[in-house]
């Protein structure tokens, strides 16, 4: 039974070692073809020399590799291999490398290529003047600058990059650029999807393409579909427009772009800034609009007095030339000297016509009919009608004439606030001074007045209530200098303490100095509660992993100890700087653990 058992064991032992001295053979690297084989123990002691014929050129094979070169050194006892000359090397089916030279170790298959080196597989080439190829992790790797071409997607250069070939993934770091028939990419750091063309941009980055240039330090394009977003410091210039923002998405298929908080889009043509939290903009031959809403703001810069306007949603559509801005729903201006409210606005900026426009739907009974009304301050009067046209010279900026539509009412306190002079009609014009302030109004059909008298000394005369045809009224320094009444009705001059309170009051009077705008955060003063969303956009930048990390570092250590070659171990013989610093660092760790105690 002893006997047995024994030699069972030992035929166990045999096996073992068989297998294992088979599957160390089928790690070893093997020569399929070499028309000559010489040694030089002097030069290569150790070695085999493989040179190729006029057949074919020296065949190496080691697992899944097969490699071609016209010259070979074999280190068999290091399973290490030099490759000179039109080297070729394919992995699989996947994997094609062609240089001309390599190194490779059998032990940490970690191969290192240089001179003119081609990397190729279904997806996409490098070229580079050196490469790494570590057939573990399966990742290649260059440090000195390095191409990418990719058919659809274009070509990228770097001067650093990495290749994970199971993700189909490359990482690039410093002086990226992508450069294909559409667009132009820079960026410092750019991880990029061979299989998709997805683009992922981090640190200071641009897109240029013929129509616009997009600026971000976070971003993501798709350059098979030309679609894109950006999420830090957002901003696309257009031939004439600024587009900035917190996240940007653009289709350049279509010309489209939009944005989400904190936008500010800058017409520098027209000299004019629109802002808000959500925009839409189109662009090109058939379109050329923007729509803008969440506290939407234009502002046309002015040299001296830029105008502002608010509103709920704003729209500017047109050529540069021929730019037309429209406001919708709660509508409010502001100008150090005009101010002014209405449910719409429309601007025409190449005319200079503004018009204040009230709703058609809402009629006088309706209770929001009056806040809804067009209403203009200038200094110290109060213009409301059913529609104003306000008109601006586009050249010299100044306003030059205001019309009232229908149901016109012009108020002005009295100069001691004794009342309010008043005058009404169907229909008003006004002419303003080089100073934007009103110098002459007419009032046209149905005028009705009533008008505070004081002499020079501003002691109040009397009061004037009368029914015209119309009325002209001439102001200077922003006083009313004269009232010249043409086909007057009736009318009374009545002393202060005679005049009766009933009638000082034109029908259709409604003070509404309160809700004057006195200033850029007045427009705001009705809005409710702004409540951004949170854009979550893209994950921040994570630096590239260390293609010589600690596992590949302790496989060329482990190799470069198994060595039996009176020369400098090979393995680690053409690690960068960085690396030989690290792994330097990390032997002497490794020498620290195993060092044997002293005894005390």
């Amino acid at each position: 039974m002893n006997s047995t058992f024994r030699l069972f064991t030992i035929l166990i032992v045999a096996l073992f070692f068989a297998f294992h001295s088979v599957a160390q053979s089928k790690k070893k690297i093997e020569i399929k073809y070499s028309g000559f084989l010489n040694v030089d123990e002097v030069n290569y002691p150790g070695a085999k020399i493989l040179t190729r014929d006029d057949s074919e050129q020296v065949h190496i094979t080691h697992e899944s590799i097969n490699m071609w070169c016209d010259k070979a050194i074999h280190y068999s006892s290091d399973n290490f291999i030099e490759a000179y000359g039109n080297v070729k090397m394919i992995q699989g089916d996947t994997i094609n490398m062609n240089s001309k030279y390599v190194e490779y170790s059998g032990k940490t298959k970690l191969a290192f290529a240089s001179g003119e080196v081609i990397l190729t597989d279904p997806n996409s080439t490098i070229t580079s003047d050196t490469l790494y190829f570590d057939r573990i992790k399966q990742e290649a790797f260059y440090r000195s600058g390095g191409t990418v071409v990719k058919d659809s997607s274009g070509t990228i250069t770097s001067k650093v990059g990495r290749y994970y070939m199971n993700l189909k993934k490359y990482q690039f770091v410093h002086d990226v650029v992508l450069v294909n028939p559409d667009a132009t990419i820079n960026s410092n750091y750019f991880d990029f999807y061979s299989d998709t063309g997805h683009a992922y941009l981090y640190g200071p980055s641009t897109i240029v393409t013929e129509e616009s240039k997009t600026y971000c330090e976070k971003g993501f394009y798709d350059t098979e579909n030309k679609v894109g977003y950006a999420v830090k410091k957002s901003r696309i210039d257009y031939d004439n427009r600024i587009i900035e923002g917190d996240s940007l998405y653009f289709d350049n298929n279509i010309n489209f772009s939009s944005a989400t908080n904190n936008i500010k889009v800058t017409d520098t043509i027209n000299n004019s800034v629109v802002k808000g939290h959500y925009a839409e903009v189109f662009r090109g031959e058939e379109k050329d609009s923007l729509f803008i809403t969440k506290r939407a703001l234009a502002i046309t810069v002015q040299e001296k007095d830029s105008l502002y306007i608010h509103a709920d949603t704003l729209m500017v559509t047109g050529k540069p030339e021929k730019r037309i801005t429209r406001a919708f729903r709660n509508v409010k201006m502001y100008k150090s000297d005009m101010s002014g409210k209405s449910d719409s606005v429309h601007v025409d900026h190449e005319t200079g016509l503004m018009k204040f426009i009230n709703i058609s739907k809402f009629s006088s009974p309706d209770q929001f009919a009056t806040v809804r009304k067009p209403i203009i301050w200038n200094i110290k009067n109060q213009i409301t009608g059913d529609t104003i046209h306000l008109k601006s010279n586009p050249e010299t900026e100044k306003i030059d004439s205001l019309i009232v539509f229908e149901n016109a009412f012009l108020i002005s306190r009295d100069t001691l606030d004794a009342g309010y002079n008043q005058i009404s009609g169907r229909r008003l014009i006004g002419l303003f001074d080089d100073n934007n302030n009103l110098n002459q109004v007419d009032i046209i059909k149905n005028a009705q007045s009533i008008y505070y008298f004081r002499n020079d000394e501003g002691k109040l005369v009397g009061i004037d209530k009368s029914k015209s045809g119309s009325i002209k009224i001439l102001l200077s320094e922003k006083e009313i200098i004269e009232v010249r009444k043409l086909n007057q009705i009736d009318g009374d001059i009545y002393p202060d303490n005679e005049f009766p309170e009933n009638q000082k009051l034109l029908k259709g009077f409604d003070w509404r100095e309160d809700e004057r705008p006195l200033g850029v955060e007045d427009l705001f003063s009705d809005d409710p509660p702004l409540e951004l969303p949170i854009i979550k956009g893209l994950d921040d930048y994570i630096p590239q992993e260390e293609f010589f990390d600690e596992n590949m570092l302790e496989r060329i250590n482990k190799a470069d100890k198994e060595s039996t070659s009176n020369e400098k171990p090979k393995a680690s013989r053409n690690l960068p700087k960085t690396a030989r610093i690290k792994n330097t660092a990390l032997k002497a760790k490794t020498n620290k653990l195993i060092a044997p105690k002293t005894s005390q």
